[in-house]
């Protein structure tokens, strides 16, 4: 039976299958991308993950990878791959999430683009992110863009549109990047994969200061196998197969480095579900609480704040053009700046100190809830007050941040649902250099206990499973 009897559209197959039918001739990559136009044409209405589809220039790309001779060292070839708005890619506008800071045309792919590129990926279009990528919450005054699982609820920030379109089947893997939870965060919220690299492990080169050296790019999938080809893709590193670990010995905590702040019954129920999951594969697990300092969390947020000022002095922008609540952030930013409250000193103590945890604990990694409660309503935040949001943001997803200001990988992998059905998640956190290490983990979750590849009713087409990627 040819691949075509029982594949009538790609849609809905993961990148790994995708690019192993290109490379065997048994579909093209302008098929594929063609079932994936077609499939955004009509999903995206409700949905809104994308800022701009590339119809025309994708095809073109999609005609040049079915025009190569040697398809055989292209690990996603003829993949459709969504590009986080804030990350240039030639010919497109960088919009950042925002009309007053949207910059022109780009004339040059930024590095990651060409690593996509190089590897064979077709990028069918940029995702939505709120404005300068600030909030746990995605929307502008053009749309709000909804969680597929419920469209009542967000799909997280800042990359929020990366995760509805690959929860929903709009293309099978997405490019996000993660400040203080931009990619882990969507990813809880919308049942998928999501992987933070350590600092450095993939060129970031993104806005004035890369957030103070807070930020990573990394790729939200269904699998954990496409979670690995996109990260070694990225990384820049030769393909390689995952590896189960060995017996390895976890922390679990459920600690929330906000003080007032605590995960609800069904995170933590995710977290037991998870250690349960982490025995059954053979592993030790073991309270271990991380300490945050209370002066860590004020100076991550100052840093925040000054992150967001910076990129708008690089951009010219006058900040009264900003939407209401990022006004305010830009201010504080600035005033935090002055004030001396954003200090690289501060930042690699913590580092070190979580370095510190793994040695000091006798554990390899640590497991944390993903979020505290529920995504909030999907609904125009970009024109609610800066405290709404903040509170909004901070108060159902605390955990992500410090890992960020330390540098240290960290995946979101899902476990189970919660009541209403929405997905849970949790999240595992590694020393410098554990990203293959948590995404062995994650693995072991996955056969052990698979998810939903996507949310219910997406896509409206097309077949694949967890395992046979």
């Amino acid at each position: 039976m040819a691949v075509q009897d029982i594949m009538p559209t790609w849609v809905g197959a993961t990148a790994k299958q995708i690019a192993r039918g290109v490379r065997r001739g048994d579909v093209s990559a302008t098929q594929v991308l063609a079932d994936h136009l077609d499939h955004v044409a009509k999903a995206d209405v409700d949905l809104a993950a994308f800022r701009a589809v590339r119809g025309g220039e994708a095809v073109t790309e999609a005609e040049k990878v079915d025009e190569q001779e040697d398809l055989a060292n292209l690990p996603l070839a003829g993949v459709p791959v969504a590009v986080k708005e804030n990350t240039p890619v030639a010919g497109v506008p960088t919009w950042n999430g925002s009309a007053a800071v949207r910059s022109a045309v780009a004339e040059a792919d930024h590095e990651v683009v060409r690593r996509l590129r190089g590897a064979g990926a077709v990028i069918l279009g940029v995702t939505r992110m709120p404005e300068l990528g600030l909030w746990g919450i995605t929307d502008d005054e053009t749309a709000v863009t909804r969680n597929p699982w419920d469209l009542s609820r967000t799909p997280g920030g800042s990359s929020g549109g990366a995760a509805a379109a690959v929860a929903a089947g709009l293309v099978p893997i997405a490019h996000g990047n993660d400040g203080l939870g931009s990619i882990r965060i969507p990813a809880a919220c919308c049942g998928l994969v999501g992987l933070k690299p350590g600092r450095g492990v993939v060129p970031c080169q993104l806005g004035a200061e890369d957030w103070f050296g807070l930020t990573e790019h990394g790729m939200l999938s269904t699998t954990v196998a496409d979670a690995a080809v996109g990260f070694q893709v990225l990384a820049g590193r030769a393909q390689s197969k995952l590896v189960p670990p060995q017996r390895l010995r976890v922390g679990v905590s459920l600690r929330s480095p906000v003080r007032g702040v605590s995960p609800d019954a069904p995170n933590r129920d995710a977290v037991a579900a998870a250690g349960r999951l982490l025995a059954g594969a053979g592993h030790d697990t073991v309270p271990a609480d991380p300490i945050y300092p209370t002066a860590l969390g004020l100076k991550g947020i100052a840093t925040w704040f000054a992150a967001a000022a910076a990129d708008v002095r690089a951009a010219g922008v006058d900040r009264r053009a900003l939407q209401r609540r990022s006004r305010r952030h830009v201010a504080l930013g600035e005033w935090a700046w002055r004030r001396g409250y954003v200090r690289e000193a501060d930042r690699l103590a913590w580092r070190e100190r979580s370095i510190n945890f793994f040695t000091d604990h006798s554990v390899d990694l640590l497991l944390t809830p993903a979020l505290a409660s529920a995504p909030p309503p999907a609904a125009g935040w970009s024109t609610r007050s800066w405290q709404a949001n903040m509170l909004a943001s901070i108060r159902y997803a605390p955990y992500a941040a410090p890992w960020n200001i330390a540098g240290l990988p960290a995946l979101v992998v899902p476990v189970g649902r919660r009541p209403d059905g929405l997905p849970l998640a949790v999240q595992l956190v590694g020393p410098p250099g554990s990203e293959l290490l948590l995404l062995g983990v994650a693995g072991q979750f996955e056969m052990a206990s698979p998810w939903p590849r996507h949310a219910p009713g997406y896509p409206r087409v097309g077949t694949g499973s967890p395992t046979s990627a």
